[in-house]
This record gives structure tokens, sequence and C-alpha cells, in this order.
């Protein structure tokens, strides 16, 4: 096989994928080496990286996959908008969202700790979204199960693995990106935590590169009697 060839079977099958395609997976189907298959890989980023181009291949998940360009993202997301009304989830769910991808493998219990209320219906909505994923159980009195985040949270973020998550501040930025800006999430309902947050997630710092986000803080002062979030809804795919 050709080069050229090479190049166009890894373009069709990261095409036809509904997950990413791993190394391991194009060489076996093509019949290629993979230190082939990864050097032509590398070409075909290359061939996608122009400004001229509104997709890329990018690695996630410890695959590989066809993502729309950063300056395509809005038009993408208007277009998407266009064809149903988004779905959506709440800012007292992203939060948890972003204390399991920081704290991972975590209980509920531990998480709880950390916001301050009940979040059990706020990892349900997260479980099925497929966001978070269970981890086993934690070894200590009662069991209680872990969480982590998921290979569709991966696919979603536009992370290879878990390593590349930046600092919590970044993150909620890259949360609303993700989830098509404000429109993405919903604003919290009475009773519910503020919509920004909470002071035990602050970063210590924020760099311009992403780069792993620091250990969650001890928790503050928690609220005397918890209150429950309400589960979030559901979000689109959207544009990644």
């Amino acid at each position: 096989m050709t080069s050229a060839e090479l190049k166009s079977a890894l373009e069709a099958i990261i095409y036809a994928a509904d997950e990413p395609a791993t190394l391991e997976q194009m060489a076996a189907a093509i019949g290629e080496e993979k230190a082939a298959v990864r050097a032509a890989l590398d070409d075909l980023i290359a061939a996608y990286s122009g400004d001229d181009r509104g997709i890329e291949v990018r690695q996630v998940a410890h695959g590989y996959k066809f993502y729309t360009k950063a300056h395509c993202h809005e038009a993408v997301r208007r277009f998407i908008k266009s064809l149903r009304p988004p779905l959506r989830l709440t800012m007292p769910a992203l939060e948890t969202l972003a204390v399991i991808a920081y704290k991972q493998p975590v209980t509920l219990p531990e998480i709880q700790e950390i916001r301050g209320v009940n979040c059990s219906g706020v990892v349900q909505t997260l479980l099925e979204k497929r966001l978070v994923t269970t981890a086993g159980r934690k070894h200590v009195l009662g069991r209680p199960i872990l969480y982590r985040t998921s290979k569709e949270f991966l696919m979603r973020f536009g992370l290879s693995d878990v390593d590349e998550l930046p600092s919590l501040k970044e993150f909620e930025q890259l949360a609303r990106e993700a989830l098509g800006a404000d429109e993405g999430i919903t604003p919290a309902e009475p009773g519910e935590s503020v919509a920004e947050v909470p002071a035990p997630l602050a970063p210590q710092e924020s760099t311009d590169l992403p780069s792993p986000g620091p250990a969650v803080a001890p928790p503050g002062e928690a609220a005397a009697q918890p209150t429950e979030d309400a589960p979030g809804r559901a979000m689109p795919k959207g544009a990644s």
C-alpha cells in the first residue's frame, strides 16, 4: 500500500468510526505495521491543520476522531440549533462534574462534602448522560461506589486523557464552549446553589496553556442542612 493509499484508508476509517479509532484497530484493519500507520496519521493530521480546513483529526480518548475547527464552532452551533432545541445541564451538574473530574475516583459522600449539598440526583443525571461512570467501590466502611469521568467525557471535551485537564478556571470556560456557550447551561432553580464554581473549587492559579488542574482544596464550611440539587437536563452532542 502506497503512502497516499494508506492515508486515504485511515481518513475513511476515522470518518466512519462512531468512537475514536485507535492505532491498534486501524493497523489491524489495514494490515500495516503500527509505525507506518502512526507516520501516516501524523501526515494526515498535518494535512488538516491548515486554516483553510473546517475539520481536523484530533487524538482523543486514546484514539483518533474528526472534530470541527474552533473558528467554525459558532457556525456549526447555529446549524445544530436550527435542527433541534439544545438540551442543557444545570450549573450544579457542571460543578459536580468538575469535582468528579479533578478528584476521581471519588465517592458520593466525598462529592457532597466538597459541594456542601446533596448531589445524588445530579450524579445520577451525569451517569445517564454518560459523562461519568462507576469505578468499583472504595475499601472503607460501607464500601461506597467510586465515580470517574467516562470516555464520552473525554470525547466531548476533546481530551486524550484526564492528564490533559486544564486548571479549574479554564475547565469552566472549556465546559461553556463545549456545551454551546451559556446556551448549554440552565440557570439554577430556586433552592439550588449559585451558578458559579464554589470557593473550594477555585484554582490556586491559572495558566495560559492547559495543564493538569490543581488538587481540589479542602471544603469550606458546609451548610448546616444540605439541599438537593435538581437533576440537570440532557445536553446534545454538539460541535466538538
